[in-house]
């Protein structure tokens, strides 16, 4: 049995709290009212799409401004922990003051080379926390490649530029394999050493099956978002690429929940993992919670537009149900004079990336996403999380309003009851 650390962040003493509104029966909203927006059907009330009933009350909590919270006190500095001097450094420049309780706790076992499970939150710094001791891993033995296997193209680009920030000048070569985008140039990085190979479950498994990725050569392992990849149907995949790689080697496995299934994945591919846990609440304290009613008779796609015209509304992020719907959805915004995008999985590597740099940049007022975007990404200043349609599990509303309310700054999440 792995050694189990539970860092228990609960540490918020007031209760519940929701609007008495009449928004918390217990029964199911009804479907008063047309869809718009291009959406097949309405917000059944609580229904997620796809998914089990989701009560409503549940999208109604006030951000947490006042309260007196305990703060969470690293045993470690950057500077303690047994890294090379140059990647000190590179933490330094960075930014970085003090390791988040992610990094605290996982950082000292991956430079002891066991293997990890780590259960944290949505922008808890989970990244580095695995980067940091893995770049040591590397500057130690140039020779080291390393898998990290992530649930979208996005994602694996993130993790890539958070890599290459850590690892400028020294050396550490890096190749990102994603499906939607060109595998052409992938190939050509490959006939290189490369230290870390970033990619998708799918563009990985095609890049193996051909013989351009050599699993023997690669011993250490990270499977981030492991929940997601199973949600989106991976599990064949990942599957396959753990049974290519050598044993013994070294698996890091990060989630947000730990379901029997997850259970299930940590017993097939680790050994003996140490267990961290660092998660707080449900959702982050630092985000207003809220349903907008859309009452009989009224257009959702006009409610919308009421709430996009208001001048806090200045960098909103906005989740449909459908490739379809979302693509619609943008276009209808942009006929009505909003700065909007799309990203959806029908849309190619470019045009994504393109749209995500435009609303990185506030060259857009709103991005409109499948849940796509409810991962991983990480962009700064998202003022609103606005659900036009309804999550399919209360765990991907959680992932969808993370965007909003980083750090410590205050987010908005509003979701749509019809």
């Amino acid at each position: 049995m792995g050694a189990e650390i539970l860092l228990d962040k609960h540490m918020y003493k007031k209760p519940f709290h929701g609007r008495s509104n009449g928004s918390h029966s217990n029964r199911p909203f009804s479907n008063r009212g047309p869809s718009h927006g291009g959406q097949r059907g309405g917000n059944r009330g609580g229904r997620g799409n796809f998914g089990s009933y989701i009560d409503p009350s549940k999208f109604i909590n006030k951000a947490v401004i006042t309260e007196t919270v305990e703060h969470f006190v690293p045993e470690h500095k950057f500077e303690d922990f047994k890294i090379g001097e140059g990647i000190k450094r590179a933490v330094i420049a960075k930014g970085y003051k003090a390791p988040s309780p992610i990094q605290d706790r996982v950082i000292p076992y991956i430079l002891q080379g066991q293997d990890v499970v780590g259960l944290a939150n949505t922008g808890t710094g989970k990244t580095a926390a695995f980067l940091i001791p893995l770049i040591d891993k590397v500057i130690n033995d140039p020779k080291k490649q390393v898998l990290i296997i992530a649930p979208t193209r996005e994602l694996a680009i993130q993790i890539e530029q958070e890599l290459k920030s850590f690892t400028k000048g020294m050396k550490i070569y890096s190749v990102c394999c994603v499906g939607g985008a060109n595998i052409v140039p992938q190939i050509r990085q490959l006939r290189f050493l490369n230290n870390f190979v970033i990619g998708t479950p799918g563009r990985l498994k095609d890049l193996i099956s051909t013989g351009k990725i050599i699993l023997a050569n690669y011993s250490t392992l990270v499977l981030d978002e492991a929940d997601r990849m199973l949600d989106m149907g991976f599990i064949v995949d990942m599957r396959f690429i753990m049974a290519g790689m050598p044993k013994p080697r070294h698996t890091l496995l990060f989630s947000a929940t730990l379901s029997p299934e997850i259970e299930k994945l940590i017993k097939e591919f680790l050994h003996e993992p140490v267990r961290i846990s660092v998660k707080s609440r449900d959702t982050s304290k630092n985000v207003d919670q809220d349903i907008v009613r859309v009452m009989p008779g009224k257009n959702k796609l006009d409610v919308l537009r009421d709430l996009l015209s208001q001048k806090e509304f200045s960098k909103v992020l906005v989740f449909g149900k459908t490739k379809h719907g979302v693509e619609k959805l943008s276009k209808l915004l942009i006929e009505r004079g909003f700065k909007a995008e799309s990203i959806h999985g029908n849309k190619n590597h470019s045009k994504r990336q393109q749209a995500l740099k435009q609303f990185k940049e506030n060259q857009l007022q709103v991005l409109v996403a499948t849940d796509v975007a409810a991962r991983g990404l990480d962009i700064a200043d998202v003022s609103h999380v606005i659900n036009f349609d309804l999550p399919a599990t209360y765990d991907d509303y959680v992932h969808r309003i993370g965007r909003t309310g980083r750090g410590d700054k205050l987010g908005k999440a509003l979701t749509f009851i019809e």
